[in-house]
């Protein structure tokens, strides 16, 4: 099972919840999150990780021309897009892209899947109306029971209370956790990384 941790502010914190095991870092380019790093802090970020760390980079509804900016500047892996973005818009950097779904009883994800078709993964995560990921809420995970080609990232909620459940339901490719995990918004808490780490592995 991968583990992406998303939201992290400081390079040493990231440091360390990527020499516990974790597979992928997430870093929030949205200056509505409280979790938004800038291009800076995202490079002192990322030069202290580990080897083999995947480095996304969330956008949401971002100009196209603020997105180029960031990828010239910032060596990241994979594109997260958490708001409206089309198809289109998400492939047309030609780096690989998950796309984030706010997945309530009327989310069609099959339909979405064959929508984003060249996406590396769907995200699924809890549906809010006014925020785009990051509020520590789960959604029903019987929802996304759903048998699609494209992996499946499940998000929402989650954390080491949680965690185990919801992967015995849904049977994801991956898990994404970011409240579920800190001890301030930005700031990840080791010892819930640790708890978190043993109940997706168990």
């Amino acid at each position: 099972m991968k583990i992406k941790i998303c939201g992290f502010t400081q390079a040493e914190n990231a440091k360390q919840a990527c020499l516990l095991g974790i597979d992928a870092v997430g870093l929030v380019f949205y200056d509505k999150s409280p979790r938004n790093v800038e291009v800076e802090a995202a490079n002192e970020i990322i030069n202290a990780l580990p080897p083999f760390i995947n480095r996304v980079g969330l956008f949401v509804n971002a100009d196209s021309r603020f997105i180029d900016e960031v990828l010239c500047e910032v060596p990241l892996d994979t594109l997260q897009f958490h708001g409206e973005e089309s198809h289109e818009e998400c492939k047309q950097y030609g780096v690989p892209f998950i796309k984030a779904l706010r997945v309530n009883d009327k989310t069609n994800i099959a339909s979405m899947a064959k929508k984003y078709s060249k996406a590396s993964g769907l995200l699924l995560d809890s549906f809010k109306e006014s925020s785009y990921g990051g509020t520590g809420e789960s959604f029903e995970w019987s929802l996304a029971k759903v048998k699609v080609d494209t992996p499946i990232i499940l998000a929402g909620g989650l954390n080491h209370q949680t965690v185990s459940e919801a992967i015995n339901i849904v049977k994801p490719y991956a898990v994404d956790v970011s409240s579920g995990v800190e001890s301030s918004k930005g700031v990840k808490d080791i010892d819930k990384i640790k708890q978190f780490i043993r109940q997706v592995n168990k």
